[in-house]
């Protein structure tokens, strides 16, 4: 059994395409000629494309040489990019051979699998290919063969059309429970336009007074840390990694609205379990590289003494995404016995310091108001916890 190739196939996927977009995004496609109509679109294949050289294992496609000599980090210029050109084209049937990468991510993006495991078990009776179907075999074959040929396809076509129809239904109700997912869950409610993923994307850092109430520290007045926040755009929505003194976070956002931003994040840990999860609120503001975000978040006391808080915490945009890494195991980090991370922006790296530390040595001095201990609020109101100037 073989899938259609060329134009037939690519025109078929992306009208399917198309309809999920839509469906999806809450957005309609303008289908014509003008290439940034379909942008939007292009970004959101090029991150499953872009992806291609790791996943040929996982998502069933063929291997992909990864893309080693691009020093463009950004889109359109990588290797595996597609834009709103080449789907203009091979929408409008203009392109025989589509891209392999362009095909692979409409398969996975429809999916969840790539081209070659698609074949193997196809959801979707309209791409298969028939024209060779039956009638040379016709031609060609003794009548005995012929015969007996025939007794097997008569037995064969029942249990073929189950077994698609059984495919189908499979799909059809895995399709339905993400949808109720989707709409029960209000997951990806607002699909970000580019600008959007610009201004998000990117390096943060984020200054927090969590340390004033971890009961276990007898030093807490008047402390802040500095974590490092890695947020990168994916499918509709954003992962980061969150690098604290002491211990990590893994975590994602979602727009909510054009203005509102939700942070959901947990420790990393060795169990993939959900430890002390983190939720957050952010008005958004294109225009600001400093927002200030509202959470329930954790003390990261020991023991029983973790408990919830409510805490404001300021992010600080610091520019586009670079490699980040930990630096360990250097004389550096013994002598400031902190955590240090390394970005790599354009050509030059830049540290961070990760520590507790007094508010008042703070560079910034208009962190001071935004992190003392009026920025905290106990679960329980709790005499002695969050300590004043005269309890230090």
């Amino acid at each position: 059994m073989k899938l259609k190739t060329g134009k037939e196939e690519i025109v078929y996927l992306l009208a399917a395409v198309f309809k999920k977009y839509e469906q999806t995004t809450g957005h309609e496609l303008v289908r014509n000629t003008n290439r940034k109509n379909y942008e939007d679109l292009a970004r959101i294949l090029s991150k499953i494309s872009n992806e291609l050289p790791n996943t040929a294992e996982t998502l069933g496609h063929d291997q992909y040489a990864p893309d080693r000599y691009n020093k463009n980090l950004e889109y359109p210029y990588l290797k595996y990019d597609i834009t709103g050109g080449q789907i203009k084209d091979a929408a409008n049937g203009i392109v025989s051979n589509p891209r392999p990468f362009l095909v692979d991510a409409c398969y996975i993006y429809l999916y969840g699998m790539g081209r070659r495991a698609f074949e193997t078990v196809p959801s979707d009776p309209e791409l298969i290919d028939h024209s060779n179907d039956g009638t040379a075999a016709i031609a060609t074959s003794p009548i005995k063969t012929f015969n007996t040929e025939s007794k097997l396809w008569r037995w064969a076509s029942p249990v073929f059309v189950i077994i698609i129809l059984f495919c189908a239904f499979s799909w059809y109700q895995t399709a339905s429970k993400l949808k109720t997912l989707e709409n029960d869950l209000k997951i990806t409610p607002y699909q970000p336009t580019a600008t959007d993923i610009a201004a998000l994307e990117g390096l943060w850092t984020v200054y927090i007074g969590s340390p004033q109430a971890r009961v276990s520290d007898s030093n807490r007045y008047h402390m802040a840390v500095r974590n490092i926040v890695d947020v990168h755009y994916k499918d509709g929505y954003f992962v980061f990694n969150r690098y604290g003194a002491s211990f990590d976070h893994l975590g994602y956002m979602q727009f909510e609205n054009p203005n509102v931003v939700s942070i959901h994040s947990y420790l990393k840990n060795n169990t993939d379990s959900v430890e002390s999860p983190r939720l957050s609120l952010m008005r958004f503001d294109h225009d600001r590289k400093r927002l200030i975000v509202i959470s329930a978040s954790w003390n990261f006391d020991v023991g029983n003494r973790n408990d919830i808080i409510g805490i404001r915490e300021v992010y600080i945009r610091q520019g586009n995404s670079g490699p980040v890494e930990e630096v360990i195991n250097t004389v550096e980090n013994s002598s400031c016995r902190c955590k240090i991370i390394r970005w790599h922006h354009g050509k030059q790296s830049i540290n961070f310091y990760l520590r507790n530390e007094n508010i008042d040595s703070l560079a910034d001095a208009s962190l001071k108001e935004l992190l003392d201990e009026h920025s905290i609020l106990l679960r329980q109101p709790t005499k002695g916890i969050l300590l004043s100037s005269g309890k230090k």
